[in-house]
């Protein structure tokens, strides 16, 4: 299996409700490091997984949605705990939706699995890994 992967930060507020979350039960700030691999069995024509300068601006655009925000204010995110684990998959979600878009180039149809992590820092991080190709059209 053949992989790339592209790197970026976003910056947000939230809060997360719970006892289990403690102090972060109140309206706090976080910054995170934000790796997405890419992944396929065989290389395109070109001799790549994917274009790395697609993939890395389709992930700019996908925390652009998010950063600089209060996440609890964003109506899709509201009512949710959005914890380091389900940003990951809100990120990972965002990311399908940019390659069915074709937003990382024609190539993109040969990925199958993506692996989306954020560092919240440099001693915690969270994954969220799935298949992509059945999620493309062919």
């Amino acid at each position: 299996m053949y992989s790339v992967t592209v790197r970026d930060h976003m910056m947000i507020a939230h809060s997360l409700k719970g006892q289990v979350f403690g102090p972060a039960q109140r309206l706090h700030g976080a910054t995170y490091v934000v790796d997405v691999e890419l992944k396929r069995p065989e290389l395109d024509a070109d001799g790549i997984v994917v274009d790395i300068g697609r993939a890395a601006a389709a992930l700019h655009r996908v925390l652009e949605e998010l950063n600089y925000r209060n996440l609890d204010e964003i109506p899709s995110l509201r009512g949710r705990n959005t914890t380091t684990e389900v940003l990951a998959r809100v990120v990972f979600d965002g990311l399908v939706t940019a390659i069915m878009r074709g937003e990382l180039g024609p190539g993109a149809d040969g990925i199958e699995q993506m692996r989306v992590t954020l560092h919240e820092s440099h001693i915690a991080s969270a994954t969220f890994e799935a298949a992509v190709g059945g999620r493309l059209p062919r």
